[in-house]
């Protein structure tokens, strides 16, 4: 995985509490095993208006070009909900968002956004709401986040936000949770050599 340590962008607004999986890339796009080329598919049923996904939805704000190569995606209560399916990580993480700020997240969904990359940041409602306006200025309306300060910075403002010790190391060095234990391959070997010698019988 790419590091994450600080980030400034647009943002993008989703102003909608409960966003499910479901939602985020549909059941019919799940036919890959590949990480690749979810991101066409986000938002699926949203940002087109035929099935086949040839003709976008000009109202939807992901289709608005101020908001095509946002980073940063904004949203309300409960993002991710519905299934465990990592293929929503996957779909953000393909088409370029590496934040998602929001008060609150579905459990297995925000463990699945640290394990491939994307930084989930639980804020206050009336701080999402100080975001959600500086959102609305378009390409003009720049949020920085910055991960080792843990902090979300936007017009002046500054709101601190918590992330376990662990995830945070983790999203900082750009490993997943197998990335992490092959930093100690070198001692795992070691270990693995002790037993065969002393233990042969469990190899």
């Amino acid at each position: 995985m790419e590091p994450f340590t600080m980030l400034t962008s647009i943002a993008v607004p989703i102003d909608r509490s409960n966003v499910d999986t479901d939602a985020i890339i549909p059941k019919q796009f799940l036919k890959k095993i590949e990480r690749t080329g979810f991101g066409k598919h986000l938002f699926h049923e949203w940002r087109y208006t035929d099935y086949e996904g040839t003709r976008e939805n000009p109202d939807f704000i992901l289709n608005k070009p101020p908001f095509r190569s946002a980073k940063i995606l904004l949203a309300r209560d409960n993002f991710g909900c519905g299934s465990s399916r990592e293929h929503a990580p996957w779909a953000l993480y393909d088409f370029g968002f590496r934040c998602i700020i929001a008060p609150s997240f579905a459990d297995i969904f925000y463990n699945n956004c640290i394990k491939n990359g994307i930084l989930p940041v639980t804020l206050k409602n009336e701080e999402m709401d100080e975001l959600f306006a500086v959102a609305a200025f378009g390409k003009s309306g720049l949020i920085a986040v910055d991960l080792d300060k843990q902090v979300v910075g936007a017009a002046g403002m500054k709101f601190a936000f918590q992330v376990e010790p662990f995830n945070k190391d983790c999203l900082l060095k750009g490993l997943d949770q197998i990335g992490w234990s092959l930093q100690y391959a070198e001692k795992i070997n070691a270990f693995e050599a002790g037993i065969a010698g002393s233990k042969p019988w469990l190899q």
